[in-house]
C-alpha cells in the first residue's frame, strides 16, 4: 500500500510518499481500505516533531478516516466486513489501509460521502467533548469561538448553534466571517481590525461570555478571561501561539471562573468510546437529517499531502483539508 511518512522534522518539505505492508488488525480492532483521510493541526505539530504519536503506534500521521472494512481483528463483531465507516485514529490515516479500534468506528451519515465523512471525527469528538462536556454549554447562554472557520471552528459554531446557544465567532477576513454567519454564528468578529474582548463586551452589555473555546493562546489566554463572565468557562484545545503565557489570574478568583482544555490522542480507547456513544445519541440525528455538516475547502490526493500541508499553515482555508486514497 502507499503511506506517507515524514522525513525527519521539518515544514511540508519533509512529507514523503512510500510503499509499505497492509497492516493487520490486532484484537478489538479493524482494517480500514481508506477512501479519504483529515488533515488537521496535529498533523503538522507531528511533521515539526512535536506531537509524536503515542508509543507503539505508527508515525504514519493521519488522526481521522472513512473507508471500508476489510478485516476483523479477534473478538469483533461490529462493525462488519463491507461496513462503510468513519473513524477516529491515533495515527496511520495518511495511507491506503489503515488500523482503527472498533469501538471508535461510526456509520457513515446517510446524506455524506465518504470525502465528507472522513472530515467528522478528529472535529466532532474534540468539540463536543470540549464545549458540551467539559464547556457545560447550555441552551440560552453565549460562546465565543475563536478561529471560526477552521475544521475545529465551523463544527464549533453549527453545534452551539442546534444547541440553542448565542455564537461570537472571531475570524481573521471578511470571508471567514461571511463564512461563519452562514454556518449559524449570531455575530462574527474580524480579529484583525476589532478589538473582541471590547466587542464582546459591548454585546453582552459589559456581561461578558458564558463560554470560550480557543486554539490561539499566548496572549489570548489574558485576554479571554476578561472576556468571560462570572462563573464562565475559558476551554483551550489548542495553541498557534505560546503554552507559556504569563497572567493575572485575580479574574478567575473574583468571576468564580473555570480554566480547563483537554487533548484527545492518547486517550484509552474506553474514555474515546464513552465520546462516540455520545455523539452517536446527540449529534449522528443532526448529521442524518442534514442538520450539520463538514464543509470541505480543499481535496488532494495521497501523493499531494505535502500541498495540504502547506494550505493547513497558511490558514487560507475555509472548513476541512482532506486527501483522497483513490481507493
Amino acid at each position: 500500500m502507499r503511506q506517507v511518512r515524514f522525513a525527519g522534522a521539518g515544514g511540508p518539505e519533509v512529507v514523503t510518499v512510500e510503499t509499505a505492508d497492509v497492516p493487520r488488525p490486532g484484537p478489538g480492532q479493524v482494517l480500514v481500505e481508506v477512501v479519504a483521510a483529515g488533515v488537521n493541526r496535529p498533523d503538522c505539530l507531528q511533521r515539526a516533531g512535536n506531537y509524536p504519536p503515542p508509543p507503539g503506534a505508527t508515525d504514519v500521521p493521519g488522526l481521522e478516516i472513512a473507508g471500508r472494512v476489510v478485516a476483523l481483528g479477534e473478538g469483533v463483531t461490529s462493525p462488519k466486513i463491507g461496513d462503510e465507516i468513519c473513524a477516529l485514529v491515533i495515527s496511520g490515516g495518511y495511507a491506503e489501509y489503515c488500523i482503527a479500534e472498533a469501538p471508535l468506528c461510526l456509520p457513515v451519515p446517510k446524506p455524506l460521502s465518504l470525502l465528507e465523512a472522513a472530515g467528522l471525527p478528529e472535529n466532532y469528538y474534540t468539540v463536543y467533548d470540549n464545549v458540551f462536556t467539559r464547556g457545560g454549554l447550555k441552551a440560552g447562554e453565549t460562546i465565543l469561538i475563536h478561529g471560526g472557520s477552521s475544521g475545529i471552528g465551523s463544527t464549533a459554531i453549527q453545534l452551539a448553534h442546534h444547541a440553542g446557544a448565542r455564537v461570537i465567532a472571531t475570524a481573521g477576513s471578511k470571508d471567514k466571517c461571511d463564512f461563519c454567519l452562514s454556518l449559524g454564528a449570531d455575530v462574527a468578529i474580524n480579529y484583525r481590525d476589532t478589538d473582541f474582548v471590547a466587542e464582546v463586551k459591548a454585546l453582552t452589555d459589559g456581561k461578558g461570555v458564558e463560554e470560550i473555546l480557543d486554539m490561539v493562546g499566548g496572549p489570548y489566554v489574558a485576554r479571554n478571561l476578561q472576556a468571560l463572565a462570572v462563573e464562565g468557562r475559558l476551554v483551550q484545545i489548542a495553541f498557534l501561539q505560546p503554552s507559556e503565557v504569563t497572567i493575572d489570574l485575580m479574574p478567575v478568583m473574583l468571576k468564580r471562573l473555570t480554566f480547563t482544555g483537554s487533548t484527545l490522542r492518547a486517550r484509552p480507547v474506553p474514555l474515546k468510546k464513552a465520546i462516540a456513544d455520545a455523539l452517536m445519541r446527540d449529534v449522528w440525528p443532526l448529521l442524518d437529517a442534514g442538520k450539520v455538516k463538514p464543509f470541505i475547502h480543499a481535496t488532494f490526493p495521497l501523493e499531494r499531502a505535502r500541498e495540504a500541508h502547506a494550505l493547513m499553515e497558511s490558514s487560507a482555508h475555509l472548513g476541512k483539508i482532506m486527501l483522497e486514497t483513490g481507493r
